[in-house]
């Protein structure tokens, strides 16, 4: 939903029931603000965690990630 409110920078995230999805995520944005301005007017930082989020869940968990081979591995053993 933070993907899709970048969309639209005239939204007013203080009101209504916006507060509920910012909360949460807000912090991170922030930081990572400081290093990724935004880019014609809009905030790319949410896009950049699903991609960071998605790359360490592949590297640990996917099928040739880290976890995951050491799991075969394991099972190969015994």
């Amino acid at each position: 939903m933070r993907i899709v409110l970048t969309w639209y920078p005239q939204v007013q995230l203080d009101k209504g029931l916006w507060p509920i999805i910012i909360f949460p995520t807000e912090p991170l944005l922030v930081l990572t603000r400081k290093f990724v301005a935004p880019i014609g007017g809009v905030d790319i930082t949410p896009v950049i965690w699903v991609g960071l989020i998605s790359l360490a869940r592949e590297l640990l968990v996917g099928q040739q990630g880290i976890l995951s081979q050491i799991l075969n591995q394991t099972h190969s053993v015994g």
